[in-house]
């Protein structure tokens, strides 16, 4: 895969995954005055689900097909659906699909980059100039994603605007330097105007782009090789060239290839070095928070989720880690609210789902010795819908029933506890 194949992955990712994964929705559109669904919670979440991991892994046809059903059961997810749906018909060019499912966002939340942006590349793809400039021009002013201004700086040329297409294309350049795509674009833009060494300077600049990309993308899949085939450290020798310590984007590629390889202590420094130059950024957060939990480094991994949690509470995938991580310290209390709070973020996770329940009934049964037995009991009823199979929770509610004097309540907890464990038994 080429550097210019990751970062659209990536930014199809940030555009729909980051912003609206397991019930995450932009600040900028939050349905807070929408209706609950009127379809039940599970399966629509499962369609969202296998939807958001359909487009991690650029099954754009699959990713249609759950994000269509989940619209089905409730039509008022324009963001978590919608939104998701029309980017995964973008990337299967389906042109005409995909502005429809645009403009419905777009009347629900208004002139968003993200929305005016796809609309932009929507109508250069159909030949509307001027429309392009129009919508790119006021995506440009928060661009979504790096290539805005290439974008923007291409509809120029097209309309053959070539002063404005300089301007925006000079302006990609500053904010993606790497994209061979403009050096490129500004050697036609430079030929038209006359300028044929500043052409010639543009396109080579351009041909050198693309050979590096060429060369990564051949040292990515000697890396793996290598990883995979051992010895480590000639691995190391050979990955550590990918290590470019300014580019989060790359130092988080090659992170994952190490992780994807076991090498967990090496992925620790490309993660680390991503997070420490992309503070803002949840994922890069998230990351080396991971590695640090795999690690068993559990103060190390608190402090970067603790910091991201304070910009995006919302986000499942650091309340849930944080959540085991606060478990792992022992401190119980914050972990069961952590994770409960990740739990309706995303109730179909079922890592979050277990470690909640082992989190509720530890609590339960701490309250239960200390003899604050409605605490307790709120813990088991908690514990009891988290795993209704389980016979424990209704065990220890039918203790605490008896000590204090509750026998018909007791008696129908023990037979409850006895009946599931047949079950389980059978």
């Amino acid at each position: 895969m080429g550097n210019r194949r990751i970062q659209r992955t990536i930014a199809v990712l940030l555009a729909v995954l980051a912003l609206v994964l397991a019930g995450d929705v932009p600040v900028w559109c939050q349905e807070t005055s929408a209706p609950k669904p009127t379809a039940p919670d599970d399966a629509l979440e499962t369609h969202l689900g296998k939807g958001y991991d359909a487009l991690k892994q650029d099954r754009y046809d699959q990713a249609v097909s759950e994000f269509r059903a989940a619209l089905a059961l409730d039509p008022k997810q324009v963001l978590r659906a919608r939104f998701p749906l029309a980017v995964a018909l973008f990337e299967m060019r389906k042109s005409e699909e995909a502005r429809r499912e645009f403009e419905e966002v777009r009347r629900e939340v208004g002139n968003h980059p993200n929305v005016l942006y796809y609309l932009g590349r929507l109508d250069l793809e159909g030949g509307d100039f001027n429309s392009a400039i129009q919508n790119l021009n006021r995506a440009v002013a928060k661009p979504p994603f790096p290539d805005t201004a290439y974008y923007l700086g291409f509809a120029y040329f097209k309309q053959g605007d070539l002063t404005s297409a300089e301007k925006w294309l000079k302006e990609a350049a500053k904010v993606n330097p790497r994209d061979s795509r403009v050096p490129y674009q500004l050697g036609f833009v430079y030929r038209r105007q006359g300028r044929e060494q500043d052409a010639k300077k543009a396109l080579a600049s351009s041909k050198a782009l693309r050979q590096r990309d060429d060369n990564e993308s051949q040292l990515r899949r000697e890396c793996a090789e290598k990883l995979e085939k051992g010895p480590r450290e000639e691995a190391h020798a050979l990955c550590e060239q990918l290590y470019d310590p300014d580019n989060p984007e790359k130092l988080t590629a090659l992170g994952t290839i190490y992780g994807q390889h076991g090498d967990l202590e090496a992925a620790l420094k490309p993660f680390r070095r991503a997070a420490e130059i992309a503070p803002q950024s949840p994922q890069m957060q998230y990351n080396v928070a991971l590695v640090y939990y795999q690690l068993n480094r559990f103060g190390e991994a608190r402090a970067p989720l603790a910091g991201a949690l304070q910009r995006r509470p919302d986000l499942f995938q650091l309340k849930s880690l944080y959540g085991a991580v606060l478990l792992k310290l022992g401190e119980d209390r914050q972990g069961y609210e952590a994770l409960r709070d990740a739990h309706q973020l995303n109730p179909q996770d079922s890592g979050t789902s277990d470690l909640l329940y082992r989190a509720t009934l530890a609590l339960a049964r701490k309250s239960q010795g200390a003899r604050q037995y409605s605490d307790s009991l709120h813990y088991l009823g908690e514990a009891a819908k988290l795993r209704p199979q389980e016979p424990e929770p209704h065990r220890r509610m039918a203790e605490i029933y008896t000590r204090t004097a509750r026998s018909a309540q007791a008696t129908v907890e023990q037979r409850e506890a006895e009946r599931l464990s047949k079950n389980s038994a059978d």
